[in-house]
């Protein structure tokens, strides 16, 4: 018996021990290659430092009202002018990056966590535990993602928790299919079978073994969630059911510009394109590391 168990422990360990050093330098390698990932990561390192330190870089109070300075175009005082209270753009676009991005992963995280949970017991145990929580996340991706929002903030009420975990709900069901078909495939590799062998509990394989080997396509899917997630956010603050005024969250500057997108157009047009660069960078930044993580797509 202590024979077995020794060969059993030794495949497993040249299973796991792979060398993973040359892998990484292969994932690098692959991602520096796509140039326009590297721009994607730029631009999320940009964001992540403003949203840092906003406090440092804002010339302005962010919600202090100077209505002697209303709606002024932008110049060397006003980078990007003033809104219709005085307040200064500049100042309530780098404020209001640490909430658009801090629901944005919040809310993937989220969805993410739960995500995860369900795929991985769904995918393990199979048979009638597989078809419950499956045909659960059926049910909530029937919805459109923005509908289902909107329903859970109707019964939850305006603000930005409730939009985080509005935004996140419909992530869940996305990260279970993927977490559930990624489990399925490698619960019957056979170093799965050898370390069952060996008398591992069911959370042992599965927190330690399956998942470790299931975090590319995760990783991939978050990072693009995070786009759509700051997107929706966006949205829902934009029809006052997310942040309130007078918060520099962008959809709810975005919704405080549209009734001058005639004569001070800047006002809704900075927090817009604060907006698309953002989600731009999430964007390519996701599928350079799709491509990278992702031995298929290889040329």
């Amino acid at each position: 018996m202590t024979t077995i168990q020794k060969t059993d422990t030794l495949a497993v360990t040249q299973v796991l021990g792979a060398p993973k050093e040359s892998a990484w330098r292969n994932f690098i390698s692959q991602f520096f290659r796509n140039k326009a990932a590297v721009v994607g990561a730029i631009i999320i390192a940009f964001y992540i430092f403003i949203a840092t330190f906003a406090p440092l870089l804002a010339p302005y109070d962010p919600y202090e009202i100077q209505l002697e300075n209303k709606l002024q175009s932008p110049s060397l005082e006003h980078w990007m002018g003033t809104d219709d209270k005085g307040r200064d753009i500049l100042s309530r676009i780098l404020y209001g990056s640490r909430l658009s991005m801090g629901v944005g992963f919040a809310a993937v995280a989220f969805g993410a966590f739960f995500g995860i949970l369900f795929g991985l017991i769904a995918g393990y145990y199979g048979k009638w535990v597989d078809s419950v929580i499956m045909r659960c996340m059926d049910v909530l991706l029937a919805f459109p993602g923005i509908l289902l929002a909107l329903a859970i903030i109707s019964a939850l009420g305006p603000g930005m928790i409730n939009v985080t975990i509005a935004v996140g709900a419909f992530s869940v069901p996305l990260f279970a299919r993927i977490v559930r078909g990624s489990t399925l495939e490698v619960k019957q590799l056979e170093y799965v079978d050898a370390i069952r062998s060996l008398g591992a509990k069911d959370s042992t394989i599965i927190f330690r073994h399956i998942l470790p080997n299931i975090l590319s396509p995760i990783i991939v899917q978050g990072t693009l969630r995070i786009a759509t997630a700051i997107l929706s956010a966006a949205g829902l603050s934009f029809l006052g059911l997310g942040a309130q005024p007078p918060s520099s969250e962008w959809g709810t500057m975005l919704s405080g510009g549209r009734d001058f997108l005639f004569s001070a157009p800047y006002i809704a047009i900075f927090p817009g394109m604060a907006i698309a660069i953002l989600v731009l960078g999430l964007n390519i930044f996701g599928d350079g590391l799709r491509d990278a993580l992702d031995p298929r797509m290889k040329n």
